[in-house]
């Protein structure tokens, strides 16, 4: 069996935001593009559209933050179903977040109801 890593640290940002230098990994995980960014301003490592809630959910969730928390328990389903997309992409998350700080960018405004919060929740429960 594997022996996995620590995370070092998972942290969320928005994508419009500046890179700063203790951002580690950078990985936009909105299924959409970021509205009003350009391509060539983005800076990020990679784009893992697969963790992104379904856009049913998403379309669902409406972000409403009286909803969060059943938007939370579905879209943490989402990411545990075997096999799928969401799961594979969480899987390399956790790889990430073994190597070093990882950080999760995002267009939502609202941070705190938003799916990177859960993601980082789950990266570090599957750390430990």
């Amino acid at each position: 069996m594997t022996e996995k890593k620590p995370a070092h640290g998972v942290r969320i940002r928005r994508v419009y935001e500046a890179a700063e230098p203790g951002d580690g990994t950078r990985v936009l995980v909105d299924r959409l593009w970021p509205r009003g960014l350009a391509k060539t301003d983005a800076v990020f490592d990679d784009w893992l559209k697969t963790a992104a809630p379904s856009a049913e959910l998403r379309k669902w969730y409406g972000h409403d933050p009286r909803k969060y928390p059943e938007f939370a328990d579905r879209y943490r389903e989402e990411l545990a179903e075997a096999g799928s997309a969401a799961s594979e992409a969480l899987e390399r998350l956790v790889e990430l977040a073994a190597e070093g700080t990882l950080t999760l960018l995002t267009a939502t405004k609202d941070l705190e109801h938003s799916h990177p919060r859960v993601l980082a929740a789950e990266i570090t429960e599957s750390d430990g």
